[in-house]
Formats: C-alpha cells, sequence, structure tokens
C-alpha cells in the first residue's frame, strides 16, 4: 500500500506541476511561486520512489537520494514562501504595507540568503564528512552514530524546520486574512504540511543524535508516512483555490452558453451593436476570439444595448403589465424583464414602433459584469419559454405601437396641416 502510494503521490503532483507550468511565463509571481512549490514537492517526492532512490543510491554519487530529497524539500518550501510574499502582495493590499507583510518580506529574504550557505555547507558535509561506503536503505538510521552523518542531518534538519516553521506561520496568518473563503481553506491545509514538516525534523534530530534502535526499515517507513501527509495536505491546500477557479469559470462557460437564444435573437434584429454577425450556437461555441470573460462581458453589453433599443418598440403600460403577469411567477422580477423583452422584441420585428421611447428597465444593484451576465441568465430562463399567447395577452393590455409606415404617413399629415 505505502509503495503504491509511494508512486502515486509524485506522479499526481508532477501532473499538477506539468499543468502549472505555462504560468512560468504567462503567470503573475503568485502562480510561478506555487508552480515552483509543486515541482519541489514534486521532486522531492521522486527520491523516495524505491526504484529510483535505489537507482540514485547506486549511481556514482552514492545515497545521492538523500541530498537530494533535502536540496528539493528546501526548494519548495523557499517557493512557499515567495507564495505567500506574493499572496501578501497581490490585488487586496492596499495603501501602505502592513507591519506583518514587511516582517515576512524581510524573513522571506534572511530564509533565501542563508539557504546558498546552507547548501553549500551540506554540499560539502556529504562529500567530506559522511561515510558514503555503501547506499542505505534509511539514511539516518543506518548512520547512526556517525559524526559526519550526525552533523550532515543536523544542518538539514535545522534549516528545514525553520523554513517549515516560519511557513506554516506565515500561511497560517495569511488564511485568517484571506478574502476568499477557498484561500483560507487552502492556506490553512498548506500551514497544517508545514507545521508537521516543521515538527518532524525536530523529532529526527532527537532521534539522530540519541538513536532510539529502531531499524532502518521502520525509520523509512515513517519517514515516508510522513512525507506522503505532507504532500497530501499541501496538494489539497493547493488545489482547492483552484478548484474553486475552474468552478467558477465553468459557471461563466454556462452561462455565456446560456445567453445565447436571448443573445442571438436581439443581435439579429439589431445586428449593427455587435462586433460580429450572430451564428448558429455552434459556431459561436467555437469562435474563440477573446478570453471567456471578455466574451460574457462583451455579449451582456450588447444584449443590454439591444434592450435599451427595445424602448422604441414598447408602449408605457407594457413594463405594469409585464410585472403583474410575472407577479405569480417563482421568480416574478426576471420573469416580467422576459415578458417586457419579448413583447417589445416582437413588436420591433413586427416593425411597430412607439410614438416615444417607453421608460427603461429598472435599474438593479449589480456590481459587476458578472453579476450582470448571471442576471440577464435567469432573464433567459423564462424569455425560452414565452409562449405566444402572454405576447398576445401583453399586447392586449398594454396596447401596441404603430407600424413604423402608418406612423411616418401621420406625422407627415401633420406637419402639412401646420403648414397650411
Amino acid at each position: 500500500m505505502l509503495d503504491d502510494l509511494l508512486w502515486t503521490a509524485p506522479i499526481v503532483m508532477s501532473a499538477t506541476a506539468l499543468w502549472r507550468l505555462p504560468s512560468l511565463w504567462n503567470g503573475d509571481a503568485l502562480q510561478r511561486a506555487l508552480w515552483m512549490c509543486c515541482a519541489g514537492f514534486a521532486a522531492a517526492l521522486w527520491c523516495r520512489v524505491p526504484s529510483v532512490k535505489e537507482a540514485l543510491d547506486h549511481s556514482p554519487v552514492t545515497d545521492l537520494s538523500a541530498l537530494l530529497k533535502y536540496v528539493f524539500s528546501l526548494a519548495a518550501i523557499l517557493a512557499g514562501l515567495k507564495y505567500i510574499i506574493a499572496a501578501y502582495e497581490g490585488p487586496s493590499a492596499r495603501g501602505a504595507r502592513p507591519r506583518h507583510v514587511t516582517v515576512s518580506v524581510w524573513v522571506s529574504r534572511v530564509a533565501h540568503g542563508f539557504a546558498f550557505a546552507w547548501l553549500a555547507i551540506l554540499i560539502v558535509l556529504f562529500f567530506a564528512a559522511v561515510d558514503r561506503s555503501e547506499p542505505s536503505t534509511d539514511f539516518a538510521a543506518d548512520h547512526a552514530g556517525q559524526w559526519g552523518a550526525e552533523l550532515f542531518l543536523t544542518v538539514a534538519y535545522v534549516y528545514l524546520g525553520a523554513a517549515a516553521g516560519v511557513a506554516c506561520f506565515q500561511w497560517g496568518r495569511a488564511s485568517r486574512r484571506a478574502e476568499y473563503r477557498s484561500l483560507r481553506i487552502g492556506l490553512a491545509l498548506m500551514s497544517a504540511a508545514m507545521l508537521i514538516y516543521a515538527v518532524y525534523p525536530a523529532l529526527r534530530i532527537i532521534t539522530v543524535l540519541a538513536p532510539t534502535g529502531a531499524n532502518a526499515v521502520t525509520m523509512r517507513t515513517v519517514a515516508d508516512s510522513v512525507t506522503l501527509t505532507v504532500a497530501l495536505l499541501w496538494a489539497v491546500g493547493a488545489a482547492i483555490p483552484s478548484t474553486i477557479v475552474l468552478a467558477e469559470r465553468w459557471a461563466a462557460w454556462r452561462t455565456y452558453q446560456k445567453l445565447f437564444p436571448l443573445w442571438s435573437d436581439l443581435i439579429r434584429q439589431y445586428p449593427h451593436l455587435a462586433l460580429q454577425p450572430a451564428g448558429s450556437r455552434l459556431s459561436e461555441t467555437f469562435r474563440v476570439w477573446a478570453p471567456l470573460d471578455i466574451r460574457l462581458d462583451r455579449r451582456a453589453q450588447e444584449i443590454a444595448h439591444a434592450v435599451e433599443q427595445l424602448r422604441h418598440h414598447a408602449t408605457p403600460r407594457l413594463l405594469p403589465c409585464a410585472q403583474y403577469l410575472a407577479e405569480t411567477h417563482e421568480d416574478p422580477e426576471p420573469a416580467a424583464e422576459a415578458y417586457w423583452i419579448s413583447a417589445a422584441l416582437e413588436s420591433a420585428q413586427a416593425g411597430r414602433r412607439a410614438a416615444s421611447p417607453a421608460r427603461g428597465l429598472p435599474a438593479k444593484p449589480l456590481t459587476n459584469s458578472r453579476a450582470e451576465a448571471y442576471w440577464l441568465a435567469l432573464v433567459v430562463d423564462t424569455y425560452v419559454r414565452v409562449a405566444p399567447e402572454v405576447i398576445s395577452m401583453l399586447h392586449e393590455r398594454a396596447g401596441q405601437p404603430e407600424p413604423v409606415q402608418k406612423a411616418v404617413d401621420s406625422r407627415s399629415v401633420s406637419v402639412q396641416v401646420v403648414a397650411t
């Protein structure tokens, strides 16, 4: 079971790193730091896979897996420190930098500065002071009692534990201040992972300096179990915000598709309002001329502009009649707008135009374009089910605008009478 997990965890983490790879050149500092975290933990996990560990340990550099797993683990933690600094300095940061952010930036710089010295000392100890005549099953247990290995492990674990402790504190603090619930949960899980990674090195230092007598297989099982637990917590914590983002993108995509019937009918009536002529649903689905957010925002704007044009094809009593008719609907406000749009659009298609524009639809407290698109989706839910009988009833109760040609003829007669 444990051997299977030792294969599964690095594969999943490597897949996550590959998935996030474009963020290296397209993403911001937050996304790049998160990729470096994924890549570092993936590399450290691969060093624990039995076949990979054996190949590294039996390479020209004996016990190479021991050195690499510490180096990659530290790289991941340092990237994690950059991640939290990027989160602090992201869009939510306003005004002067808070004290805790300033301290976090200073700690991150110190940690990165000492990392190079730590790495140099670790490499020197590994090659000069550690007895690596034979590959080990568990590096710490097999080298118990050897001063060179004890010094090497002490240096490795002290710095790893300190860096993980700082990351734990910073991520825990940031989780309490995060604006979004998904980010709070993700940072809390990542903080828990770093807490384990901070406590475990302290326990390993104790077992190095005061050997417990446990055999190498047992100690390796414990080490692998801790590493997998940390990897699981960190991976889930890092994935939660991304999962929420994917869910939001899916909701935006569904909304974009749901607006098509209303958008298509309006743009076919007012083609000059659209950037591009309206095509079929299939062609519009595969027409990717801009990112989804921009396309959704543009579709909502074009619908709003076309609805504004419908005021010229509605009587003053149409909106009150639509609101009255929608009172029995489960969602009356968007239903009333759907009835009004349907009736006004039918008048426009039939060539009827009001003498003066009717009052527009009621203003709504929508804070952004995404909220407006979601509101329009509610309108479309009723719009696509409006029966012709309902439109006829609205015209009977509210009256209909005059046909365009008749209105023009009436104005011509009035002009002639005034001239006479």
